[in-house]
């Protein structure tokens, strides 16, 4: 279990955290995020672990620290909000760190959580700004998710990968829109998905998934430099 500190200037004036990076590769996000991260990554559905309960999330690689987004000028082309936020929680109206959390591991590096007068800096302010944007979008995204069970259009995800290396990858856990089953809910469904917003947001999930075999392409285009 994480030990929860509620962040202040006085205790906190000497910590320290680098920068974030794209987080894992498959981080949980919100409807507001979907415009950005479509453009860079499959959008799929999971299950937590704890709860059972579906959430969406972000698929930026196959393994645990692979980057495989679309990305600009080899910079990642999307940031989660998860992961601007990672090492923070939010707590009732406050924000907590977890001080042993690897964000907060170096104390030679990184940057300040308050500046010399004991205010936010930048930052600070973005892990506001990320864990606020959170915790806003929450609930619309689980009423997308609850009118995508209720229709039936979610449906369990088989991806089985081949690399160049030899290597067999599958992907278990995932998964996505059914496109048929979408194309066949009642006009009463269609009308009250298109007016929530949630046609589209379905489509753009549907659609993202060609970012599949492009990202399993860089993915054989890294191994293959590598020889």
């Amino acid at each position: 279990m994480p030990s929860i500190e509620l962040v202040n200037s006085d205790t906190h004036a000497t910590v320290r955290m680098r920068a974030p990076d794209v987080g894992g590769p498959f981080m949980r996000i919100i409807l507001s995020e979907f415009p950005a991260a479509a453009v860079a990554c499959p959008l799929l559905l999971s299950k937590r672990a704890d709860t059972g309960a579906f959430y969406i999330g972000a698929l930026q690689g196959f393994r645990q620290g692979e980057q495989l987004t679309n990305a600009l000028d080899d910079q990642p082309a999307f940031h989660p909000l998860e992961a601007v936020r990672e090492g923070f929680f939010a707590v009732k109206d406050n924000i907590a760190l977890d001080r042993t959390h690897e964000r907060f591991a170096s104390v030679d590096g990184g940057d300040s959580l308050f500046d010399c007068d004991g205010r936010p800096t930048q930052p600070l302010k973005a892990v506001q700004a990320a864990l606020g944007r959170l915790i806003a979008g929450e609930g619309a995204t689980e009423v997308f998710i609850a009118k995508l069970l209720s229709y039936g259009l979610v449906e369990p995800m088989d991806v089985s990968l081949n690399f160049d290396d030899g290597e067999r990858l599958r992907l278990e856990g995932l998964y996505t829109v059914s496109l048929d089953a979408l194309g066949d809910i009642d006009d009463l469904a269609a009308l009250d998905l298109f007016r929530a917003g949630h046609m589209q947001c379905a489509y753009t999930m549907i659609m993202s998934l060609q970012h599949i075999p492009l990202m399993a392409r860089r993915r054989n285009e890294r191994l293959a430099a590598m020889l």
